[in-house]
């Protein structure tokens, strides 16, 4: 079992050096946003948002606000210090456990699935927090194996791995979500639903 406690010590550890090592593939990125339906007038919960990697996509499409979470205080501070702008909100705290005052159109869980300990635990209160017609999306920036390697080393004991796309698909189902789009191959994951 994932103990909280050691994932905000290990993310805060890592928060200082977190954009740095940072990398992104542009094109995995747009084709996760747009399966994400992530566009223009959408409010955007960004799950996990660490030091805020995909704020500046959401912004650049023009979201009508970004609510980022993290557990890790020290992601928290970096995201809101490099996003003062209105319309961008950064909490910290554990999503499954916070009371949000909204829905959101879109709800992004970007790189964190794994370091959550029960998956559809997860999924069901993210999708409550859905407005109607909103997007649930898991997605990582990488392929199922290349996450589970990198987990595999110094952050195995704040992983649980990354199930198949077709099982959380099905937990997708099981929650009331009509999958919309899965992709599991040698560039990406994702799985969403609304």
């Amino acid at each position: 079992m994932i103990d909280t406690k050691e994932i905000i010590a290990f993310f805060d550890n890592h928060a200082p050096t977190w954009d740095r090592e940072l990398k992104r593939n542009e094109e995995v990125i747009r084709t996760i946003l747009d399966n994400a339906q992530v566009s223009e007038g959408k409010a955007v919960l960004d799950v996990a948002c660490g030091t805020g990697v995909l704020i500046p996509d959401y912004l650049e499409r023009k979201a009508a606000s970004v609510t980022g979470i993290d557990i890790s205080p020290a992601m928290a501070e970096i995201a809101r210090k490099k996003f003062p702008q209105k319309e961008v909100t950064i909490l910290c705290g554990d999503v499954e456990t916070t009371t949000f005052d909204r829905t959101f159109d879109c709800i992004v869980v970007y790189n964190a699935f794994p370091h959550f300990p029960d998956g559809k635990r997860l999924i069901a209160t993210l999708k409550a927090l859905l407005a109607p017609g909103g997007t649930l999306t898991v997605a990582h920036g990488m392929s199922r194996e290349m996450i589970d390697a990198h987990h595999h080393g110094c952050a195995k004991h704040i992983s649980n791995g990354l199930m198949p796309a077709e099982d959380l698909a099905a937990i997708f189902e099981t929650c009331g979500l009509t999958v919309t789009a899965l992709v599991s191959d040698d560039r990406m994951y994702q799985v969403a639903g609304t």
